[in-house]
């Protein structure tokens, strides 16, 4: 009875060696966030194949898939907006005499080689959205790297928006040209900023207003503050984002070292380094004990591919001058402080405002990178809801 008694209780103890994590105290819920990352690692221990937390990621993809259908309220149909795959959502009322809907365009997250429109949460945010705004909901399912990358990914986002802010397609779905908003998380986030900056760049319909939640924006500095406060959190540790940025800008493997260690910039870095110093556009709360220390300039030879992208607005859309920022419709910015992106969006917003453009920042001192996922049991969180709700409620007061 001993010997099992004593088994049990080191099992115990091994198991919540394995699960803890040391995790901020005012993250709410972190036994469950703890478990979840858990169950992340757990998949990627087994023998699946997989040699990576990305290959975990891929299989939560795959297994969040869901076929959309439309139901009593929503009316789902996929379709091809200039070449590009799409799933639209509307509302099954019809539009009373002289109402016009809002519209939404929305670019799934995944780090540019993940997730789906297909993926449960998303199509659940789609539908929320059609029935608290009366909107039609454009859900973008651009292609992915490493079998596609930049510009790939902003290509489509961009071609689809384009093709839907016309007169004849939004006309055809009952939308009011002065009320499309375009959005998106993380990656999608990055997406969405780029086509809201691009579509401005020539005269046609452009969106009224941009949602950006917890958006990746620049690829020159990976240890910002917030890359280092963070390096370790769920659901996006350091290494995984920059895994991301290495696979989407080049198929070069020596680049996910030059970028882990910060060392991946070229002479062609150093006229936008001053777009991202964050010991300007960050608050002092934020810039905390750190000395800012500018990204060192590599005078040898980059990879083609990488010299070129990294300082490509496209790819980085902080790093457009103020001129094209001005002309930039209102703005949502989502922002955690558990998140190695917080910087990203905080100095958007900054940067955003010194252009005169009207933002709304919401931060969330509680949340992590990847939140609004987490709204279907059991990785239901209470946050994950906030964030939607105040989402929701900012696209209809301003949209």
């Amino acid at each position: 009875v001993r010997s099992g008694t004593f088994a049990l209780v080191l099992l115990g103890a091994l198991m919540a060696y394995y699960v803890y994590l040391p995790l901020p105290e005012d993250i709410e819920q972190r036994w469950k966030l703890m478990l979840t990352d858990c169950a992340f690692r757990s998949l990627s221990h087994l023998s699946l194949g997989l040699k990576d937390y990305m290959g975990v990621m891929m299989l939560v993809t795959f297994a969040e898939r869901v076929v959309p259908q439309s139901d009593e309220r929503v009316r789902v149909e996929d379709e091809r907006f200039d070449g590009v795959e799409v799933v639209v959502y509307q509302p099954r009322r019809d539009v009373c005499a002289g109402e016009r809907r809002r519209a939404v365009i929305y670019l799934h997250g995944g780090g540019w080689c993940l997730g789906s429109t297909r993926m449960g949460p998303y199509d659940s945010l789609a539908r929320e959205m059609v029935t608290e705004l009366n909107a039609v909901v454009v859900s973008v399912e651009y292609r992915l790297a490493p079998a596609h990358r930049f510009p790939v990914p902003f290509e489509d986002a961009y071609r689809a928006a384009k093709y839907f802010l016309s007169a004849d397609v939004l006309g055809s779905y009952d939308v009011d040209p002065e009320r499309v908003a375009v959005s998106g998380d993380s990656a999608g986030g990055n997406l969405a900023a780029v086509v809201v900056q691009q579509v401005g760049v020539k005269p046609r319909i452009k969106p009224k207003a941009q949602a950006l939640i917890y958006p990746v924006l620049q690829a020159l500095d990976l240890n910002t503050p917030s890359y280092r406060q963070n390096r370790h959190m769920p659901i996006l540790p350091r290494t995984l984002m920059v895994r991301f940025w290495s696979e989407y800008l080049s198929s070069d493997k020596s680049v996910l070292l030059s970028m882990l260690a910060n060392a991946h910039n070229g002479p062609d870095s150093a006229p936008f380094l001053r777009f991202a110093n964050w010991s300007v556009f960050l608050h002092e709360s934020h810039r905390r004990t750190y000395d800012y220390v500018a990204p060192p300039v590599n005078e040898g030879e980059l990879p083609g591919a990488l010299a070129r992208s990294v300082t490509d607005p496209r790819a980085s859309p902080l790093l457009v001058p103020d001129a094209a920022l001005r002309p930039l419709p209102k703005a949502y910015v989502l922002t955690c402080e558990y998140d190695v992106l917080r910087d990203d969006g905080m100095m958007y917003v900054e940067r955003l405002r010194l252009a005169g453009v009207h933002v709304t920042h919401q931060h969330y001192p509680a949340g992590f990178h990847g939140a609004l996922m987490f709204t279907v049991w059991p990785t239901d969180f209470r946050i994950a809801r906030q964030m939607v709700n105040d989402y929701l409620l900012w696209l209809k007061q301003n949209l």
